[in-house]
C-alpha cells in the first residue's frame, strides 16, 4: 500500500471534470451545462451529421470491407484527403509532394505524436530547453501533453483581452517578440481567435524573424464562418509563405464522430526527402503507442470527401450548423439587450466558431453555478452549441442577473490575472 499513498500527492481534477460532475450531481431540474464539446441540436441531443448516417448504412452492407488492420500511419486516402482539405489542393506543398499526413487517435493523439517528435528531433543543437507557447484556454487540456511528451519549458500566452473583450493583438505579438529564437507556438483554433487577415499576416512576420515553429490545431474547420476555406486562411496563409509546421486535425465536431476519434497531423516541410524521414519517425512513435489506428471513421470521412456529391451535401451540413451558432449568439445578445443586462455584449457575436467568452468575472460564474444551476468555466468560456430555444431565456436572465446584482458589483479579478 506503501506505493499507492504516491497517489496523494496528484493533483487534483481539471476544472473542466469538476464543473461535469458538479452539474451530474445536482438535482435541480433547471439546471444548464455550457461546457460541452460536441456540438448540440436544437433540442440539447448530440449532433450526428446527416451524410454520416447515409455512410455508415453503405458500409455496413458493403460484403467487401472486412476488419483488417490499417497500415501504421493509417488509412491513405483519409490522411491525403484530409490534408487538401486543410491546406487546400492547389498549395504547392501538396503538389510538391512535401506535406503529408498521420492518422491519429483523434486531435489530442495528432497533437500527442507531434509533441513526442518535437521533444526528440526539433533543434536538438539547442543548449537549453526549447520554449512551448500555449493559449490559455487550452492551458489545462494542452499543456499536459507537452509534459507529458517530455518539455520543461512551457509558458502561456494571451490572444482575449478580458478588459475591453476584443482580440489581444498587441499582447500575443508581444509574447512572441519576447520569446526565444525557435520556441514552439500552439496556434489552436486559428479560425475562433479572431485575428483578422492582416494580423495573421503580423503574427507570421514575427514568427518568421524568429523562427518559431508553428504548431496549429484546428478542431473545427468549417464551424466558424460557415466556408471550409475562409476558416483555413491562417494556416494557408503559413504555409505559403514557406513555413515549416504541423497540423493537428480534428473531425469530432465536423462530422459528428465523437466517439470514433479521428484526427490527422499534418506535416508541411520544405521538400520530399525530409517528409519521407519525418514520417518515418513519425511511425515508430505511433507503434509505441496504439500501434494502428481505427478504420471505420477514416473510412466514413474519406468516403464523403473523396465523393462530390457527398461533398457537397456534407458542406451544406456544415454550414447549416455554422449559421445556427451564429444565431444562438445574436439571440443571446438581444435577450441581454432587452434585459438591460450592463455592459456592451457586442463580443458575443463578434466571435466565432463553437465556443465565446462571455466576459464574465469569476465571481459572476460562480453565482450562476450556485444560484441558477448554469455551469460554465471560471474563465467565462462557454459552448454556444450547449444554447438552445429551450434554455436561452434561462441563460440570459441568469446572467442578467449575476452582472445586475451582488455577484456583478463584487470585486475580483479576472480569469486572466487569476492565471
Amino acid at each position: 500500500m506503501a506505493a499507492l499513498s504516491l497517489f496523494l500527492d496528484v493533483p487534483l481534477m481539471r476544472e473542466a471534470d469538476r464543473l461535469l460532475d458538479a452539474y451530474q450531481e445536482d438535482p435541480s431540474p433547471d439546471k444548464v451545462y455550457l461546457d460541452h464539446w460536441d456540438c448540440q441540436t436544437e433540442t440539447g441531443k448530440v449532433w450526428v451529421c446527416p451524410t454520416v448516417r447515409q455512410i455508415l448504412l453503405q458500409i455496413a452492407n458493403d460484403p467487401t470491407l472486412d476488419h483488417e488492420y490499417l497500415p501504421v500511419l493509417g488509412f491513405p486516402e483519409f490522411t491525403r484527403a484530409a490534408t487538401e482539405l486543410a491546406l487546400g489542393r492547389e498549395s504547392r506543398a501538396v503538389i510538391e509532394n512535401r506535406a503529408g499526413g498521420v492518422h491519429t487517435v483523434g486531435g489530442t493523439g495528432a497533437v500527442r505524436i507531434g509533441a513526442e517528435f518535437l521533444q526528440r528531433w526539433y533543434n536538438r543543437s539547442s543548449p537549453s530547453p526549447i520554449a512551448v507557447y500555449i493559449a490559455l484556454p487550452q492551458w489545462d487540456s494542452l499543456r499536459c501533453i507537452f509534459q507529458d511528451a517530455g518539455f520543461t519549458e512551457i509558458r502561456p500566452y494571451h490572444y482575449w483581452d478580458t478588459v475591453r473583450l476584443a482580440v489581444a493583438i498587441d499582447d500575443f505579438l508581444e509574447v512572441l517578440e519576447s520569446a526565444p529564437d525557435c520556441s514552439i507556438v500552439l496556434l489552436h483554433a486559428p479560425e475562433e481567435t479572431g485575428l483578422t487577415p492582416k494580423q495573421w499576416e503580423e503574427v507570421a512576420r514575427v514568427m518568421r524573424r524568429k523562427r518559431l515553429f508553428p504548431f496549429f490545431d484546428v478542431p473545427a474547420q468549417g464551424l466558424a464562418s460557415g466556408d471550409l476555406d475562409r476558416d483555413a486562411w491562417a494556416l494557408r496563409h503559413f504555409v505559403a509563405q514557406g513555413f515549416e509546421l504541423f497540423c493537428a486535425q480534428s473531425f469530432s465536431k465536423t462530422f459528428g464522430l465523437y466517439n470514433e476519434r479521428v484526427g490527422n497531423l499534418i506535416v508541411v516541410v520544405r521538400d520530399k526527402e525530409t517528409l519521407l524521414g519525418i514520417r518515418s519517425q513519425l511511425q515508430k512513435l505511433v507503434m509505441g503507442m496504439w500501434y494502428t489506428p481505427a478504420n471505420l471513421g477514416a473510412r466514413v470521412i474519406a468516403t464523403v470527401l473523396n465523393n462530390p456529391a457527398l461533398l457537397s451535401k456534407w458542406k451544406q451540413s456544415l454550414q447549416t450548423l455554422a449559421e445556427r451558432i451564429m444565431l444562438i449568439r445574436e439571440k443571446l445578445k438581444e435577450k441581454l439587450r432587452i434585459l438591460g443586462t450592463p455592459g456592451c455584449w457586442e463580443h458575443l457575436t463578434a466571435q466565432s466558431g463553437t465556443r465565446s467568452f462571455t466576459g464574465l468575472l469569476p465571481s459572476q460564474v460562480a453565482f450562476l453555478e450556485r444560484h441558477k444551476h448554469i455551469y460554465l468555466l471560471g474563465n467565462g468560456q462557454v459552448s454556444v452549441c450547449s444554447i438552445n430555444s429551450h434554455n436561452l431565456d434561462y441563460v440570459a436572465q441568469g446572467i442578467n442577473e449575476a452582472v445586475s446584482g451582488r455577484a456583478g458589483r463584487a470585486q475580483g479579478l479576472s480569469w486572466a490575472e487569476m492565471e
